[in-house]
């Protein structure tokens, strides 16, 4: 099947790669799962194109959102929270050894790039090597939590950041062990919508829910 595609797809324009793409799908059944964590791929990354960014605008567009998509999946199953850029090239997530395909590193950028715009990226140094993703945004993190709180009957309590993340409270909620950094943008999303407060105790910084 990966052989009539390949041939398949050196044989036409690339107006015709959506076609090869469709007939693809209809042939993948079945997508491929992760034997480490039971992460389930997208039918995409079977497909050998896919690891190929398209010169087509509109099927360029469909791809990167396909692939910002898988990038951000795969980093919440396995609670991913920074990324460095010539590591990530050896990751599954951009390594399929399965079909012997890579995406290269400047399309890799480009994903990145387009994780950035989103608002889902953030660069840690201006060289672009490491980067902060973030596969939920701090004020949707910031929702969970004050549900939590409420639910539990909390509003007007004190806690440590350490509580909050990492406490036997939280075991189980989607926030526990959420990085710090994360957890304080999260704080500060609420404490705008006056929900919170972030304040300073003796072991670190806490926060207080209203």
């Amino acid at each position: 099947m990966f052989l009539f595609c390949k041939v398949f797809y050196k044989s036409v324009a690339s107006r015709n790669y959506l076609r090869c793409w469709t007939r693809f799908r209809k042939l993948s059944a079945v997508n491929t799962a992760s034997t480490a964590m039971s992460f389930e791929w997208p039918w995409q990354y079977n497909f050998p194109p896919f690891f190929t960014l398209q010169p087509n605008v509109d099927t360029r567009q469909k791809q990167l959102a396909a692939w910002c998509s898988l990038a951000l999946s795969y980093c919440r199953h396995h609670k991913l929270y920074t990324l460095d850029v010539m590591e990530a090239q050896e990751s599954p997530v951009f390594n399929n050894k399965k079909i012997e395909r890579k995406l290269s590193m400047e399309a890799i950028q480009v994903v990145f790039e387009e994780l950035r715009k989103k608002g889902n990226l953030e660069w840690l140094d201006k060289n672009k090597s490491r980067c902060l993703v973030m596969w939920r945004r701090p004020e949707e993190w910031g929702k969970l939590i004050y549900q939590w709180v409420s639910k539990n009957g909390m509003v007007n309590s004190v806690f440590t950041l350490y509580e909050l993340s990492n406490g036997d409270d939280t075991e189980g909620e989607e926030f526990h062990g959420l990085e710090e950094w994360m957890l304080l943008r999260s704080l500060q999303a609420l404490q705008t919508d006056g929900k919170a407060e972030i304040i300073t105790m003796e072991d670190g910084k806490g926060v207080k829910f209203f």
